[in-house]
């Protein structure tokens, strides 16, 4: 009982409810779940985007090359003897106009030559050539880790 002679059951059935006013602030919670998910998916994806056609490429002991801001430019030559900038087939004749004016956009002049092994050398040094006259002075080769040394050792054996 309390002081007032009246039973605690009854004081709290007597209170008025305050009216509770609606939420007008955006609850951001779920809306940070959701930009972390994402963030999450497109930390996941992004190295299974490379541009690239699937070849076969030379294996070497060399290390990779440290990256620039720039997407890397890259041209590929098929086993048949395709060349594709990036993902997009480019005849022969028309591939330093082509090189010409990508050149002209970018600031820098690094491009990557992707060949087949099975190339030969005189056609790996034609498409360097072209890339060359394209305005492309550093041309980097992009072989597979792993490969033997020029001293005959494999470096999987050690």
């Amino acid at each position: 009982m309390s002081s007032s002679g009246q039973p605690s059951a009854r004081r709290g059935r007597s209170r008025r409810r305050r009216a509770v006013a609606p939420m007008s602030e955006i609850n951001v919670t779920p809306f940070v779940d959701v930009m972390l998910v994402l963030l999450v998916i497109f930390m996941v994806a992004a190295p299974l985007m490379t541009v690239g056609v699937p070849i076969e490429l030379p294996e070497t002991a060399a290390t990779s090359l440290p990256s620039s801001e720039e997407e890397p430019l890259t041209v590929t030559l098929l086993p048949d003897g395709q060349v594709m900038i990036q993902t997009t087939e480019v005849a022969p004749a028309e591939l330093v106009t082509r090189l010409q004016g990508i050149a002209a956009e970018r600031s820098d002049d690094q491009i990557y030559l992707r060949a087949d092994g099975g190339i030969s050398y005189a056609r790996v040094m034609q498409v360097m050539g072209a890339l060359n006259a394209g305005g492309f002075g550093k041309i980097g080769l992009v072989t597979d880790p792993g490969g033997p040394r020029l001293d005959g050792t494999d470096p999987a054996d050690q």
